[in-house]
């Protein structure tokens, strides 16, 4: 079973409404939600699986905010690993599967600049947007079901890039 699936051109119009749900919810000190990830990039294979990046004012807020993001559905599992970070999960309750995952910071934060580096590095570059879908594919390929062994194949490759599209901001940035 491969992790990764065709694109579905609807995948932008599913995170619009996970994103509007969030913010009709009036969730407290929720500034703005980045769909990030393959799904948020036309033509690109992925894992069937929204990834959000709600953004808050402060850690305290984020934090305070758990209660009405659990009202939402989402499964709350902290920092997950990654310092600075609130890891949130929704599963379809119909099928079980996992339908969207909110990747929470704090405003300013550097996750959020590389995950927006990278996927608008990815919309605006035909060859890069082929490569990233070959690496894909082949890590696909090798580790069928088994989505660790899966990230860890990516991994070196995601990092380049991710580095390379934060170096094209900067240097935009500066001229």
């Amino acid at each position: 079973m491969s992790l990764i699936v065709a694109p579905d051109p609807s995948w932008p119009t599913q995170a619009k409404a996970e994103a509007d749900r969030w913010s009709d919810s009036r969730i407290d000190s929720l500034v703005t939600v980045h769909h990030i990830g393959s799904t948020a990039v036309p033509g690109l294979p992925a894992k069937p699986i929204i990834d959000l990046i709600p953004v808050f004012e402060s850690e305290t807020a984020m934090d305070a905010a758990r209660p009405q993001i659990e009202a939402l559905g989402f499964e709350w599992l902290g920092e997950f690993g990654l310092p600075g970070q609130r890891y949130c999960r929704a599963d379809d309750p119909e099928t079980g599967k996992r339908r969207v995952q909110a990747h929470c910071y704090v405003a300013g934060s550097d996750e959020i600049t590389r995950h927006l580096a990278f996927r608008d590095a990815l919309r605006a570059n035909a060859a890069l947007r082929a490569g990233y879908a070959a690496i894909k594919g082949k890590c696909a390929a090798l580790h069928p079901g088994d989505m660790h062994g899966y990230g860890d194949c990516k991994s070196d490759w995601v990092q380049k890039a991710e580095a390379r599209a934060i170096n094209a901001l900067a240097t935009k940035e500066t001229s």
